[in-house]
């Protein structure tokens, strides 16, 4: 157990595919995440016109980064999406490959559609906020 527990809450739609809040125990190390990036492991924009790829390597970087601070996709608290995109299909689309990549487990998330990421041909990106128990 990490000290994370996701809040249902029956009162609001059951339509999100996330929960709508979540709390931490006191004891819990917090990670805090920069933002993942749809960047190979030469710092070059994979996919640069396909969010979906970009979707899936932004989640597999965001994997490696929790796991170099010791937490894990179930860990995660609460997660911001960016798609560079107006197009809600491309928004729809990308989130799709977020949820799926954590399974059962849906901490709260925000799902935005913004003019601009920082990398060239950037247009997906993920930041994630876990908590993780400490031993003892």
């Amino acid at each position: 157990m990490n000290g994370l527990r996701l809040i249902r809450v029956p009162a609001l739609s059951d339509v999100a595919e996330y929960a709508y809040a979540a709390t931490v125990d006191p004891v819990t190390r917090l990670v805090f995440t920069a933002g993942a990036c749809p960047l190979d492991a030469d710092g070059r924009t994979v996919a640069p016109d396909d969010p979906v790829a970009q979707a899936h390597q932004v989640m597999a970087n965001l994997e490696t980064a929790l796991a170099a601070a010791g937490a894990r996709l179930t860990d995660v608290v609460k997660t911001t999406v960016y798609v560079a995109s107006s197009r809600r299909a491309d928004l729809v689309a990308v989130w799709a490959v977020v949820r799926d990549a954590f399974g059962d487990h849906d901490p709260p998330s925000t799902l935005l559609g913004v003019a601009l990421l920082g990398y060239s041909d950037q247009l997906v990106e993920v930041e994630a906020v876990a908590a993780v128990r400490e031993a003892g």
